[in-house]
């Protein structure tokens, strides 16, 4: 049985990081900041592959924050933040915040769909 509390925080975890993944991560780079050049230039990534960046990871996003899509993209968001885990593994910087990214997005999305849970422990039962 879910409780409200379990939807509320949920939600609350689904927005917090909707908001990373658009406000912070996706939108930023159809634009112009101090250091973006040098970033990209040492992740290795073209400044003109920005913008399908950009669009790639708010439609993952935006797939992730509608209620009925949100299982699939809570996927797509995951092979994203996969990719972004490799880039900076490849490039020796921290390789942790995309995991935990991706975590608290899978989180929010099972204490609002319990079923989540259910499916998370009926895969650990059947690898055994």
């Amino acid at each position: 049985m879910q409780s409200k509390a379990q939807r509320i925080t949920g939600w609350v975890l689904t927005g917090l990081v909707g908001l990373f993944m658009i406000g912070a991560s996706g939108v930023p780079k159809f634009f112009d900041f101090p250091g973006k050049n040098e970033m990209m230039e040492k992740l290795g990534i073209p400044l003109p592959l920005l913008p399908t960046l950009a669009v790639l990871e708010i439609a993952v996003t935006v797939i992730y924050l509608i209620p009925r899509t949100a299982f699939l993209g809570a996927i797509l968001m995951t092979g994203y933040l996969g990719g972004a885990v490799f880039t900076h593994l490849r490039v020796g910087d921290p390789w942790f915040f995309p995991i935990i990214i991706g975590v608290l997005a899978w989180l929010g999305l099972a204490l609002r769909q319990p079923t989540i849970f259910v499916l998370a422990k009926a895969g650990a039962s059947a690898s055994r």
